[in-house]
């Protein structure tokens, strides 16, 4: 393998916002609290040291979670180390995506492990556990049903609605079966299929298999997974449901962000509600919005009065999910943690909740941008070697890039820049003697200049037609190259699945990812077979 490490400034497809803060631009420094360097932990430890953790009911929770699961020995071990005063999370989170969904979800998981194990020998003294949250309480089904494989487009229909983690596995029958005819016969598309089997059948339940699923890819590496959909997380965090949903203090704190956001240029990211509040049943999950002081949970026949609510929220937490605006609340709240690790899109609306921490008295932790990575496979890398493209080249825009290709192995110079520049230096001069004679025929000059400019262009346009032709081949490679490594025309990490990559390589992917990935170095990672 042959890695290559691009500073982020030079990547195009990444967003504006995202770039301004892995580049520490100070438009936005006063929206986060750390600064995204190995000794800043040196203060985030000790500020998140002054906060009282739950931490006998966090262990006690995650040994329920883990009591019919293999014994791992590394996660095990930091499930322990969770209960000593000196041990703190590194945290990242996804939904429960189809078979992971997209590779990404490999690439936060990877990120934080080995976030977890530079802090480890930075600062000895401290034990430090790599948490993955996936809760599956959200209710956005097309979200996570599906992956792309091969070309083709697996989609799981369940037929049921709520929270996506609540759904039954059984309907992934089908989805299982066209798996295992798309894997083939392999030895490692065996294992691998084994594995989605074994933790999609034995489950009943979608959330239970797809933490089984994160546990069984990386035990090896001391990953602790964690449901955060539980009673008695809930119950640590219900004076803040209360207080949101009865004082309703986010909408207000998180809209002057946002308003301090976008008057230095950054659009909203979340907008938040009155209520940040869904109220959970098995099949449901709704919107709580408040009305002449009456409690509605939307599409329901459910009210409550303020006391009422009161009580709900008292009895049962556990029914009570946050959306957007408060998960980050609550995990913060659960867990001993010092940095989030997330993509740009997800750092975009952290950086709208550091007032809205301060406002629940909880630490704002550092904000980690993961590891972003592009796999170029052997053949395609072949290509490029054949078409003379170099990695920077990739990022071109597709067309320009056929325009690079065609004036370097043109057979004849295709381009009439040159000629345009002759030719309006002679309108220049015809403009010059013209005004002399008459000054209102120089529009009429102009008007001429703009036709023939016209003229060169579509006689360009069929030079470049033609010389296409002769290259007609070549182009294609361009293309199909392009679509390959940018599926859609945007990130490969984002469409495809990890699966082609494991089937290829085995556990050697990981492997690399372990071996390359350090989302301290804030530079996107190619790695060439």
């Amino acid at each position: 393998m042959k890695i290559f490490k691009i500073p982020y400034p030079k990547i195009p497809l990444l967003a504006n916002r995202d770039v301004k803060y892995i580049i520490e631009d100070p438009s936005l420094r006063p929206f986060y609290k750390y600064p995204v360097t190995i000794e800043a932990f040196q203060e985030v430890i000790e500020d998140k040291s002054k906060e009282l953790t739950d931490r006998t009911t966090l262990v006690e929770v995650l040994k329920s979670q883990y009591r019919h699961l293999t014994a791992a020995k590394l996660v095990e071990n930091n499930i322990e180390k969770l209960a000593l005063p000196n041990t703190f999370t590194i945290v990242t989170a996804h939904q429960p995506s189809l078979f992971t969904g997209p590779l990404y979800y490999i690439f936060k998981i990877v990120s934080a492990i080995k976030l977890a194990q530079r802090l480890t020998y930075a600062y000895p003294n401290f034990n430090f556990v790599p948490v993955f949250i996936t809760s599956g309480e959200d209710h956005d089904f097309a979200e996570v049903n599906h992956l792309h494989l091969f070309g083709k487009k697996l989609t799981w229909e369940s037929g049921e609605t709520g929270p996506v983690g609540n759904m039954k596995t059984g309907s992934l029958a089908a989805v299982l079966q066209d798996l295992k005819t798309m894997l083939g016969e392999s030895e490692a598309a065996h294992k691998l299929y084994e594995l989605f089997a074994a933790t999609h059948t034995k489950n009943t339940k979608y959330s239970d298999a797809a933490f089984e699923l994160a546990h069984s890819l990386f035990k090896d590496e001391g990953l602790v997974v964690l449901n955060t959909n539980e009673a008695k997380l809930k119950r640590l965090f219900a004076p803040i449901i209360k207080e949101e949903i009865l004082n309703q203090p986010s909408q207000q704190i998180v809209n002057q962000t946002i308003a301090n956001l976008e008057a230095v240029g950054y659009p909203s990211q979340a907008t938040p509600r009155a209520i940040n509040f869904f109220y959970m049943g098995d099949k449901f999950r709704e919107r709580i919005v408040e009305e002449a002081g009456v409690f509605q949970v939307l599409n329901t026949e459910l009210t409550f009065s303020k006391a009422e609510m009161e009580v709900e929220i008292e009895n049962h937490p556990e029914r009570f999910s946050p959306n957007v605006v408060m998960r980050p609340i609550f995990q913060e709240k659960i867990l001993p943690n010092l940095a989030y690790i997330g993509g740009g899109g997800e750092l975009a609306y952290w950086l709208e909740r550091k007032t809205q921490f301060e406002h629940f008295k909880l630490n704002f932790p550092m904000l980690v941008r993961r590891n972003s990575a592009m796999w170029i496979d052997a053949g395609s890398a072949k290509r490029m070697e054949k078409l003379n493209l170099t990695i920077d080249d990739l990022w071109t825009d597709t067309n320009e890039l056929v325009r690079k290709y065609l004036r370097e192995n043109a057979e004849s110079d295709f381009s009439l820049q040159v000629e345009r520049v002759e030719n309006r230096a002679v309108f220049e001069k015809i403009a010059e003697k013209t005004a002399l004679v008459d000054q209102s025929l120089v529009k009429t000059v102009w008007a001429e200049h703009s036709k023939a400019e016209k003229s060169i262009e579509q006689l360009e346009a069929r030079l470049l037609k033609a010389e296409k032709q002769k290259h007609d081949t070549a182009i294609q490679q361009i293309q199909n190259l392009k679509e390959k490594l940018f599926p859609g025309g945007g990130l490969q990490e984002r469409h495809e699945n990890f699966i082609p990559l494991y089937l290829k390589h085995g556990d050697e992917f990981r492997q690399v990812l372990m071996d390359n990935f350090d989302p301290l170095e804030k530079a996107f990672v190619v790695i060439v077979e």
